[in-house]
C-alpha cells in the first residue's frame, strides 16, 4: 500500500468511526460492515492487508497500552482462569479444529496445514476484545478474565501457528521439539518482558520530563517485541509482560507523565483500532480471487465447519475448565467460588476474532522448502477471513443483548465508591497531619493558607463519600456536584474574558496559552 492509500484509509476509517460514536453505535462492528460494503465498489483499490504492518506496528502498541490498564492483582487472582483460556483453550481449539479441517478436505489440506489454519484461528482477538468488551456492563473478575485472556492467548496461539508451519513448509519437526520451541518462546518472551521494563520502569521514576517519559512509552513496545522475536521469543510476551510491570509502577511516576500519556496512548489506540477494522472488511475481493478454481461446495462446507468448530469448541472447553478444577479440588472451591452459569455464558460467547487471525494467516509463504506450492493457502485465507467476519458480527453484535437478557448482577460500583469512601478519609487525615506538621514549623499562626488547604483536603474526603448518593433524596444534586457546575460556569467566563484580552491585543497568545493550560487543568480536576 502506497502512503496516500494509507493516509486515505486511516481518514476514512477516522470518519465512519466517529459517526458511529456520534450515534452510540459499536464503531468496530460498523467499521467491518463499512469495509465489505466498501470492497464491492469498483473503483476501489485491492488493498490487501500487510502481516508485518499488523504484527509488527500496531499489535505491540494495542497490547501495551491495555497492558497498562490491566490491574495486576486482579491477573494474579484469576491466573488460573486465564491460563486455562489463553493456552488450554487455544491448543485445545488449535487441535480441534485441525482435525475437522482435515476430515472435510483430506490430503488435499493436510494435517499440518489443517493445524495451522487451528492455530490461526484460535486466538479471540485483543483487539477485537478490548474494543467491543469495553462498553458492556460486566462484572470486574469477568472482564479480567477476558482481558487477561486476550493479551496472553496470541503468544499461544503464534507459537502453535510457528511450530505446525514448520512442519506444512517441509521442515522436520517432532512433538518434542515442538514443545522445546514453545518453552523457549515463553521463557525468552517473559524475561525479554522483565529486563526491558524493568529498566524502563525505573527510568520513568527517575525522570521528570514528561516528554522523554511519553516518548519511552511509543518506543518501548516496539523494542520489546523486535528484541524477543529477534532471540525466537513471544514477542507478544515481551510486550504484555513489560506493560503489566510498568503499569504497576505508574502511580509512583511523574503526573504530566500520566496525563499527557493517557492522552497520548487513548489517541494512539483510537487510530490504530479503527485502522485495523476497515481493514478487515476490505480484504474481501482478495479472498474470493484466492479461491475461484475449489469447488464452491466442498470450500462452503469448510467455512461453515470451521466456523461452527470455533464458536462450539469455546462453549465446549469453558464449562468443564470453569467447573472441573472446582470438583476436584476443595481448596479451590473454598478460595474461589463457581460463577453462575449464565456468567460462563457470556465468557463463552465473548469470543471475537480479530485482524491477527487475519494476519497469520496472510503470513503463510506462498512456497514451501522445497520450492514447491503451498497448498492450501487459500483455504487457510478463506477460513480466517470467514471466522473473523462470523465472530465480530454475530457475537458482536448479540453479545451486549446477551447481557441484558440474563442481567447479570454488578453490583462492584457501591463497593467501589465506599472503598474510595474510606481511603480517601484516611488520605484527607493524613495530609491534614502533615498540614498541621508544616504549619507549625514554618508559617505565622492563623494563617489563611492553612485554613485552605485543610477545606481542600477535607473537599476531597466529602465528594468521595457523597458518590455513595445524596443524604437526602429531594436533593438533584449534591454539594460537591453543585460546586463543580458553578465552578464550570465561572471557568467558562474566565476563558472568554482572557480570550476577548487576546483579541484586542492587551495580552499575547503565549499568555492565553499558558492560562489556558491552567484553567484546563482545573476544570479536567472537576470532570474525574
Amino acid at each position: 500500500m502506497s502512503g496516500a492509500t494509507i493516509l486515505m484509509l486511516v481518514v476514512g476509517a477516522i470518519a465512519i468511526a466517529a459517526a458511529a460514536r456520534r450515534y452510540n453505535l459499536p464503531s468496530p462492528l460498523v467499521l467491518v460492515v463499512a469495509g465489505l460494503a466498501l470492497s464491492f465498489v469498483p473503483q476501489i483499490p485491492n488493498i490487501e492487508l500487510n502481516p508485518d504492518l499488523v504484527l509488527f506496528g500496531v499489535l505491540p502498541p494495542l497490547l501495551f497500552n491495555a497492558s497498562l490498564d490491566s490491574s495486576y492483582l486482579n491477573l494474579r487472582a484469576n491466573v488460573r482462569a486465564v491460563a486455562l483460556l489463553s493456552v488450554g483453550l487455544v491448543l485445545f481449539t488449535t487441535v480441534v479444529v485441525g482435525a475437522v479441517a482435515f476430515w472435510v478436505m483430506g490430503p488435499s489440506l493436510g494435517w499440518p496445514l489443517a493445524l495451522v489454519l487451528g492455530a490461526v484461528v484460535s486466538p479471540p482477538d485483543a483487539v477485537a476484545t478490548t474494543a467491543i468488551a469495553r462498553n458492556l456492563k460486566l462484572p470486574r473478575k469477568s472482564l479480567t478474565i477476558l482481558g487477561g485472556e486476550s493479551l496472553l492467548n496470541d503468544a499461544t496461539a503464534l507459537t502453535a501457528y510457528r511450530v505446525a508451519l514448520l512442519a506444512a513448509v517441509g521442515s522436520g519437526v517432532s512433538v518434542v521439539h515442538g514443545f522445546a520451541l514453545f518453552g523457549m518462546a515463553v521463557g525468552v518472551g517473559v524475561a525479554v518482558g522483565l529486563i526491558l521494563g524493568a529498566a524502563a520502569a525505573w527510568l520513568l521514576c527517575k525522570l521528570s520530563d514528561s516528554l522523554v517519559e511519553v516518548a519511552i512509552f511509543l518506543i518501548l513496545p516496539f523494542g520489546a517485541y523486535a528484541l524477543a522475536e529477534h532471540f525466537e521469543g513471544s514477542g507478544v510476551l515481551a510486550v504484555v509482560t513489560a506493560g503489566i510491570l510498568i503499569g504497576r509502577k505508574m502511580p509512583k511516576m511523574h503526573y504530566a507523565t500520566r496525563l499527557q500519556g493517557g492522552s497520548v496512548t487513548a489517541t494512539i489506540d483510537f487510530v490504530l483500532e479503527t485502522l485495523v477494522f476497515g481493514l478487515i472488511g476490505l480484504q474481501l475481493p482478495s479472498i474470493i480471487a484466492s479461491v475461484h478454481d475449489r469447488s464452491a461446495a466442498q470450500v462452503t462446507l469448510l467455512v461453515i465447519a470451521v466456523t461452527l468448530t470455533v464458536l462450539i469448541a469455546r462453549i465446549v472447553w469453558m464449562f468443564p475448565a470453569t467447573y472441573g478444577p472446582r470438583k476436584f479440588s476443595k481448596r479451590i472451591r473454598e478460595r474461589d467460588p463457581a460463577p453462575s452459569k449464565a456468567v460462563i455464558g457470556v465468557l463463552a460467547w465473548a469470543g471475537m476474532r480479530g485482524v491477527v487471525t487475519l494476519a497469520a494467516a496472510y503470513a503463510l509463504p506462498l512456497t514451501m522448502d522445497n520450492g514447491q506450492e503451498l497448498k492450501g493457502r487459500d483455504l487457510v485465507l478463506l477460513c480466517a477471513f470467514v471466522v473473523v467476519i462470523a465472530t465480530l458480527l454475530l457475537q458482536g453484535l448479540t453479545l451486549p443483548w446477551l447481557i441484558r437478557r440474563i442481567n447479570l448482577p454488578v453490583d462492584e460500583d457501591q463497593a467501589d465508591a465506599l472503598a474510595e469512601a474510606q481511603a480517601a478519609q484516611q488520605a484527607a487525615q493524613a495530609a491534614v497531619d502533615r498540614l498541621e506538621e508544616i504549619a507549625e514549623a514554618e508559617l505565622p499562626t492563623g494563617s489563611t493558607i492553612v485554613d485552605d488547604l485543610r477545606t481542600s483536603a477535607e473537599s476531597r474526603a466529602n465528594a468521595a463519600w457523597e458518590r455513595l448518593g445524596p443524604q437526602d433524596e429531594s436533593r438533584l444534586e449534591t454539594p460537591s456536584e453543585l460546586y463543580r457546575r458553578l465552578r464550570r460556569d465561572m471557568l467558562h467566563q474566565e476563558r472568554t474574558v482572557y480570550i476577548q484580552e487576546r483579541d484586542s491585543g492587551r495580552i499575547d497568545d503565549e499568555v492565553l496559552r499558558r492560562v489556558q493550560r491552567e484553567l484546563d487543568l482545573e476544570e479536567a480536576m472537576l470532570d474525574r
